[in-house]
């Protein structure tokens, strides 16, 4: 397709052009629906974006193609000056809170008796019109026009059920409580006209310009005959899979993070510049009706609750699939227990169910009390977060050996259970967030996620507050802690004989590709370690027949073979040997380059770094990782305790020499070279002796760098890192550098 010419601002576009914008925004508009809706996308991003430059272009170029529902409008347009007030042609009301099987047990209850009073007092009247000829029915096909009974408050309905109104069943629409922003959008004619917040209930903020950037959401509903008026109620969310990317984005410009998606959503949609909306990546989920006009489309309102919500399906608009029919008190808490089972795993983040009458006869019968409806009610989760104070900060060992810090809080009721302990990750997160020992902490605690310190209240901090000092030796064994270049988590070196990792450390140990001890499974190692029988990998070749027979589901005959078993795994290989060692970071192909390179077990102990970089793909993590493990005395012993009882290994000379100009160097590529691709770049550089690496450090000596080079050149920069252009990496080859 050629590109559209530009001609004045106000040139008439051809025919051609206004077919192709139109086709332009059908395509983009599939393509939305394919990526956002169906988690289905149906081409690369930079197809997409060819596409929308396309349009743009031609909009741009003839501002009469422009129309109010065009994709472009969703990047946002010039920021407007102020957020302008809304007033709603329907109240946007609240709704009343329950939080225990009782609420809803007297809710249920409210309602059944509330209809059997309003079916009473309707009949009554109805027998009083009957000679006058009137007639009408509340409950029937009239209903959604006719008005709750002028004498009925919730004292006639009780007074009324005393009197032996019947109470029927009745009918619920369930649905989630979303933790987002409330809105209405306003549709004329089936296109988006407005959009406001909920603001105190009667006006709100036009948020017109940044709810358009909402791709899940229509700017055209799809009705060939839509109603005059359309008002959709609903929820403006973050998903949290949205809110931990910007999170991310906010750290890596070293700006303030969100505490929660609700927050990163509200403050986005409040934006005056929705441009900066569009870069939230927010959703929404429609769940209720305001003004109604039919015009003339000859629609009318569908009876109930689920029907219209089923009816927004239809027509376009993106509503939550967690929603369901219930009869009776019963079947609420069945929707409210199970999607309290579920909450942790769904994608968005909710603080609730609610309950809501399903026909809107019935509703209107109900009627209002105060601010809310007497039709509906909002089941309320427990707490996820609560004010507490971290009274001390102490680290836990992992078994894979990761080192966390843990807040040890004044115990807290949250999110249903008490808290006495949370999180805080690593060392980065607790700088990050600042957090001291007598601090005021917001904890939160999500379904079964372990509780964590989400933020501090410094304005409580106390003069005496002390800051964390991460400890340099495991409290379980001694052994140094590490934490390697690149990475967030510190963890203990002693690996073989920390209690915390035993059991990890055996299993791998005696794992198919490592030791291969068949017959060593997870729980009887459990019973080795928790009898104290077994506490190194050593261990394993002194259990004797008598001490495995009496074990919990042994017997002799499963304990002779295991003992054939282990006395098998004696002729290991020193492949197996090094990987059964558990080092972090060395997994079975670099245990084979390992102990390919150098021949012997004793070599691989007392290497240097700069020796261990010239084995295949072993980088500075991993060669201080190697270096770690046999530093600590403790992984010494367990190998020569290993030797001793009677494993062994053949062991011969080196299969790789060390050679080349560049033996010991450690070099990183980085963007697109003039004539040279990335692989050739590497085997030249391999070929000369250097390593290549994917990760910029302080051990890095050149950074070669071609167009389009990123971070890690970036990096390089900070660091001081010599940086070599294509004609300098040729210089460096021929060693005149």
């Amino acid at each position: 397709m050629a590109e559209p010419s530009t001609p004045a601002p106000d040139a008439t576009p051809s025919a051609q052009d206004a077919e192709r914008a139109a086709q332009l925004r059908a395509e983009l508009e599939r393509h939305n629906r394919a990526y956002y809706e169906l988690d289905a996308p149906l081409v690369l991003d930079a197809e997409y974006d060819r596409l929308f430059r396309e349009l743009q272009d031609l909009e741009a170029a003839y501002p009469s193609l422009l129309t109010s529902d065009t994709p472009t409008r969703r990047v946002g347009g010039k920021p407007v000056d102020s957020l302008k007030p809304v007033r709603h042609a329907l109240p946007m009301l609240s709704l009343n809170n329950g939080f225990e099987d009782d609420d809803v047990f007297n809710f249920d209850r409210r309602c059944r008796e509330g209809l059997a009073a309003a079916r009473q007092a309707q009949a009554a009247t109805a027998q009083t019109c009957a000679g006058q000829g009137a007639t009408g029915d509340l409950f029937g096909e009239s209903a959604a026009e006719a008005a709750p009974p002028a004498d009925f408050t919730p004292a006639a309905s009780a007074a009324s059920a005393a009197a032996g109104a019947t109470t029927p069943e009745v009918e619920y629409a369930c649905e989630l409580k979303f933790d987002g922003l409330a809105i209405s959008l306003r549709y004329v004619n089936g296109v988006l006209e407005q959009a406001a917040t909920r603001g105190d209930g009667a006006t709100g903020e036009e948020v017109t310009e940044n709810v358009r950037t909402i791709r899940t959401l229509p700017h055209k509903l799809k009705l060939d005959k839509p109603p005059a008026v359309l008002e959709v109620r609903g929820e403006v969310l973050m998903f949290k899979e949205d809110f931990q990317r910007l999170n991310q984005r906010q750290r890596d410009a070293g700006e303030k993070e969100f505490v929660n998606p609700r927050n990163a959503a509200a403050g986005a949609l409040r934006q005056l510049d929705s441009r900066i909306t569009a870069q939230r990546r927010l959703s929404f989920f429609a769940y209720g009706l305001g003004e109604f006009e039919a015009g003339a489309s000859g629609l009318t309102r569908p009876p109930g609750h689920k029907e219209i919500i089923d009816w927004f399906t239809a027509i376009g608009l993106p509503v939550c699939e967690e929603r369901r029919r219930a009869v009776g008190a019963q079947e609420l808490l069945d929707f409210y227990r199970d999607i309290g089972e579920r909450r942790a795993s769904l994608p968005y983040e909710i603080d609730g169910v609610v309950y809501k009458v399903n026909l809107y006869a019935e509703q209107e019968a109900l009627g209002f009390v105060s601010r809310a409806p007497r039709f509906a009610l909002a089941h309320k989760f427990p707490a996820q977060e609560e004010l507490t104070v971290v009274e001390d900060i102490v680290v836990q060992v992992g078994r894979t050996g990761a080192i966390t810090p843990v807040a040890k809080l004044k115990p807290v009721f949250v999110g249903g259970v008490t808290v006495t302990n949370a999180t805080l990750h690593n060392e980065d997160e607790v700088r990050r967030k600042d957090v001291r020992i007598s601090d005021t902490v917001f904890v939160r605690r999500a379904g079964d996620v372990i509780p964590e310190v989400v933020k501090t209240v410094p304005e409580r901090r106390p003069a005496d507050a002390r800051e964390f000092v991460m400890p340099t030796a495991c409290p379980g064994c001694g052994s140094h802690i590490e934490k390697l270049p690149d990475e967030a988590i510190a963890r203990c070196t002693g690996g073989l004989i920390c209690p915390a990792q035993r059991k990890q450390a055996l299993l791998h140990f005696a794992g198919r590709r490592a030791m291969d001890i068949e017959g060593l499974g997870e729980k009887l190692v459990d019973q080795l370690v928790e009898l104290s029988m077994v506490r190194t990998p050593a261990d394993l070749f002194s259990l004797g027949l008598m001490q495995l027979a009496e074990m919990e589901r042994m017997g002799k005959k499963s304990a002779e073979n295991l003992l054939a078993n282990l006395n098998k795994a004696k002729d290991a290989t020193l492949e197996r040997l090094i990987f059964a060692l558990g080092i972090r970071n060395v997994g079975e192909a670099t245990a084979r380059d390992l102990a390919r390179h150098f021949g012997k077990l004793d070599a691989v102990m007392e290497a240097s770094s700069e020796t261990l970089l010239q084995v295949k793909d072993v980088g500075p993590v991993v060669a201080e990782s190697i270096r770690n493990f046999f530093a600590e005395p403790h992984n010494r012993t367990v190998i020569d305790q290993i030797r001793a009882a009677g494993v062994h290994w053949p062991e011969g000379e080196p299969q790789m020499a060390l050679a080349g100009p560049l033996a010991g160097k450690m070099v990183v590529l980085t963007g697109t070279l003039p004539t040279l691709s990335r692989d050739a770049a590497k085997d030249m550089l391999e070929a000369a002796g250097a390593k290549v690496s994917g990760s910029v450090s302080k051990k890095t000596h050149y950074v070669v760098a071609g167009s389009d080079a990123g971070s890690k050149l970036a990096k390089a920069e900070e660091l001081g890192v010599p940086v070599l252009d294509e004609d300098g990496l040729q210089k460096l080859l021929a060693g005149e550098l």
